[in-house]
């Protein structure tokens, strides 16, 4: 009997599985360092796209396998589905390098589309339609458009493929098929921001007419649409392309007003008028007084307005200022140390607060961080009683918690509470698991 010679394997399949980890559960918070591994062994494969493109195409291919088989072991918080769905574009690129019929292609993406018990390819199309080339692009319209066509498909499988067809078409810039495809199904905001971004570049006046009736349509929805807030922002820039400036300056000031940020202050500054700028900069500061207090101090620390970030701290309660996020907080007690360190304090203290009240164990030792910082501010100050308030305050409060209370009297009696932990150190504490 002849002798069967061995599969030769790809060596990079090793390396594969090696990523992969057979047999290993990766829970939430490993999974941005299993896809990391992940995605090194696919800038691998995507080096031969050009050299060797049909090992390229064998190695996506093993790849997408042993991800799909990976899909039992993993808790994915999103990272994992990317990367697969970048998975796809690449073996898609590999196979047009390869000369791959773009009929049999196509065929091959649409039933793993059709045929995906993980959801891993759900809207591929927006994707995948950025990297079809001319050839391809036109066989996918081709095979979606029958099955939008079918009899067969109603409901729900043709919204689907209707959805697909306006991927395609968008990328084809076609506007006569876009507008088609709406008028079989259902004529949508996000459909007229879309058709706008089509006309915007030739043909501004069409752009405009399309974003107000996108902006008619969203009013009349009761979901929340992301399209709303673009169209918007798309009629200011065709009302300044057409001469109307005025216009798009009056329409972004009613948006600021109804919730001053600095991102719609920077929408706003955008249709000043360059001699009018100090003016127009005034006016936004002083609506904003009136709005959030979080976007407000967000908005002070953008444009670097000191004096009125001191007057807005010092009106503010402690209990106000403890419900802010840190990511709002830690800017303004930092901008604060040093030239007004009482203030500085205050703040400081409220980010301490707000780890202790609400609970949160691992970050206790960055509480401890705020309560040192408070002490050393109100030392520069020289203000001894009010840091023994504070002193007062969380002993009262806080005296059962036991994984932050020896470290806090360590710090009352002149002593340093814990090593000040790296940003890496902080994160490896916080979400690598014990023992690791």
């Amino acid at each position: 009997m002849k002798r069967r010679e061995p599969v030769k394997r790809d060596p990079l399949e090793a390396a594969i599985e090696t990523a992969l980890r057979p047999g290993q559960f990766i829970d939430w918070r490993m999974g941005s360092m299993f896809t990391s591994e992940l995605d090194r062994v696919a800038a691998q494969i995507h080096q031969f796209v050009s050299t060797d493109p049909e090992r390229a195409v064998s190695l996506y291919e093993s790849l997408l396998a042993g991800c799909y088989e990976k899909a039992e072991e993993i808790d994915d918080d999103g990272y994992f589905g990317d990367f697969v769905e970048g998975l796809y574009c690449g073996w898609v690129k590999a196979r047009q390098a390869a000369g791959a019929d773009p009929d049999k292609t196509v065929s091959l993406l649409l039933d793993r589309m059709e045929n995906d018990p993980y959801g891993y390819t759900f809207e591929l199309e927006r994707e995948a339609v950025k990297v079809l080339d001319t050839a391809g692009l036109s066989a996918f319209e081709r095979a979606v458009r029958t099955l939008f066509e079918a009899k067969d498909k109603a409901g729900q499988a043709r919204r689907r493929w209707g959805e697909v067809l306006r991927a395609i078409y968008a990328r084809q810039q076609d506007v006569p098929a876009y507008v088609a495809v709406c008028h079989k199904t259902a004529l949508s905001a996000e459909d007229c921001l879309v058709l706008a971004g089509m006309h915007q570049e030739r043909k501004p006046d069409e752009a405009l007419a399309w974003v107000e009736r996108g902006l008619l349509l969203d009013k009349k929805t009761t979901n929340e649409s992301y399209a709303g807030d673009d169209l918007a922002k798309l009629k200011r820039e065709l009302l300044a392309r057409l001469g109307r400036a005025d216009v798009a300056l009056a329409e972004a000031w009613a948006e600021f007003q109804k919730a001053p940020s600095k991102y719609r202050y920077e929408e706003l500054m955008r249709f000043v008028p360059k001699a009018e700028v100090s003016l127009w900069h005034a006016k936004a500061l002083d609506a904003a007084e009136r709005g959030n207090l979080g976007s407000r101090i967000e908005l002070l620390l953008e444009t670097q307005e000191k004096e009125r970030l001191v007057r807005c701290i010092q009106e503010t309660s402690d209990s106000a200022l403890e419900s802010l996020s840190h990511y709002i907080t830690e800017p303004a007690a930092e901008l604060l140390a040093d030239p007004h360190p009482e203030l500085a304090a205050r703040v400081f203290r409220a980010m301490g607060m707000r780890i202790l009240c609400a609970k949160k164990s691992k970050y206790y030792h960055e509480a401890l961080e705020n309560f040192e910082d408070v002490k050393n501010c109100y030392a520069r100050a020289n203000l001894p009683k009010k840091w023994e308030a504070v002193v007062a305050q969380v002993c009262r409060e806080h005296y059962r918690k036991v994984g932050f209370m020896p470290g806090f009297e360590r710090l009352v009696a002149g002593q340093s509470p814990a090593q000040r932990l790296s940003y890496l150190e902080r994160a490896r504490k916080r979400w690598l698991p014990r023992g690791s």
